[in-house]
């Protein structure tokens, strides 16, 4: 990875991009074309608690040829929690469920990356490949709202790897979560890159009828070859606004989430994407700026690399020039929105566009009056 930040600087400080290219080819971490089709990332670093680096190189025998492309794989996870907590101050929710860890969306940019290498896997190609299920959540879930003194407040699906990714349609566990949830009246947020949200509407719509529900369609760019090479297994845009209208029909609070905005490359998108959603049906609308924690921006770099060389420059400059001069600052209240004057302008363009739409006039809060305990099993009675 190290040696994707030097060329970096090396190299395209003088804009010599085929230098890069070559030092990140000859390093061994790249991955043939042939081997990660239909996938976003190149390269599939060793993760960063493993005392070894991997490298792919030619020993003469020719041996390369015969390895498989990158399947995907899933295993079961058997976690003793389902519900995970947080006290980040820069966020809207303390609790939140992953039903699955890893993502076949395969978002190069997607910030979740880095958590792959607590399971000693890469967040390269891994993180995209080789998945985790959580059959036993709805059941979980079902017990630990029933824990003595549980306080309701909106639960959050989706805010790290995507609830309906597709292994979704076969092991529907946030169908099951989502069947829980609405027999204890529990408020929950959900956002989603895929538009198999909408064979949920019937659970969804119900809720919503009873304040407990509410989703977020994100979108990155409406340009469907960016999209094709950026996020290659997520809801083409126009299936995605397709499905905030459904929702919108269906009575659900629909929302846009215009995240990642990619600087250089999908920002001059934003007001679109805003005009197209709220067209849809959305009614409210956020953004986040890009994020590269650790192991995401070698990713991020060397797919700017394979794809947008000649605005590789200029998107990293960009970039740095709102994260005080760094790939990522992780700085509460600022890793979200960034800072410096084109951050700046980008907030300005945002809020000038959704007060233009009418969008967050009216923000729905989700009840949590309606949760139901469980009900506690009869005391036996002492023997006299």
């Amino acid at each position: 990875m190290e040696q994707i930040v030097r060329a970096d600087i090396a190299a395209f400080g003088a804009g010599r991009a085929e230098m890069a290219n070559t030092m990140i080819e000859q390093s061994g971490m790249r991955v043939r074309p042939d081997r990660n089709r239909g996938r976003s990332a190149g390269i599939n670093p060793s993760g960063r608690f493993e005392p070894v680096s991997r490298h792919v190189f030619d020993d003469g025998w020719n041996s390369l040829e015969e390895l498989p492309p990158f399947k995907t794989e899933v295993q079961v996870e058997k976690p003793r929690t389902v519900i995970t907590r947080n006290e980040s101050p820069d966020i809207s929710f303390d609790r939140s469920i992953n039903p699955y860890r890893g993502c076949e969306h395969g978002c190069v940019y997607c910030f979740a990356r880095p958590t792959h290498a607590f399971m000693g896997l890469s967040p390269g190609l891994d993180f995209e490949s080789k998945l985790f299920a959580k059959p036993d959540a709805a059941r979980m879930l079902d017990k630990e709202l029933s824990k003595d003194g549980y306080q309701p407040r909106t639960i959050a699906i989706g805010t790290n790897t995507d609830p309906y990714q597709p292994i979704e349609k076969q092991y529907r566990i946030m169908r099951e979560i989502l069947e829980v949830l609405e027999a204890r009246g529990h408020p929950v947020g959900i956002v989603t890159k895929s538009a198999l949200v909408t064979r949920d509407i019937d659970i969804l719509s119900r809720m919503a009828e009873r304040g407990l529900a509410k989703v977020a369609l994100s979108v990155t760019t409406l340009d469907r070859m960016l999209a094709r090479t950026m996020e290659p297994r997520a809801s083409t845009p126009t299936k995605r606004l397709e499905a905030i209208r459904q929702l919108s029909d269906a009575g659900i609070p629909a929302s846009v989430m215009v995240a990642p905005i990619v600087p250089g490359l999908t920002d001059q998108e934003m007001e679109r994407i805003l005009d197209s959603a709220y067209a849809a049906g959305a009614r409210e609308a956020g953004y986040v700026l890009l994020r590269l924690p650790l192991e995401v921006a070698p990713i991020f770099k060397d797919w700017l690399l394979r794809h947008y060389p000649d605005r590789y420059r200029h998107v990293m400059s960009l970039i740095r020039s709102m994260r005080d001069g760094k790939d990522y600052d992780s700085e509460w209240g600022k890793r979200m929105k960034g800072s410096g004057p084109y951050a700046w302008q980008i907030g300005r363009r945002f809020e000038i566009a959704a007060k233009r739409l009418g969008l967050n006039a009216e923000r729905r809060s989700l009840r949590t009056d309606r949760f139901v305990a469980a009900a506690k099993a009869t005391e036996q009675l002492m023997l006299l």
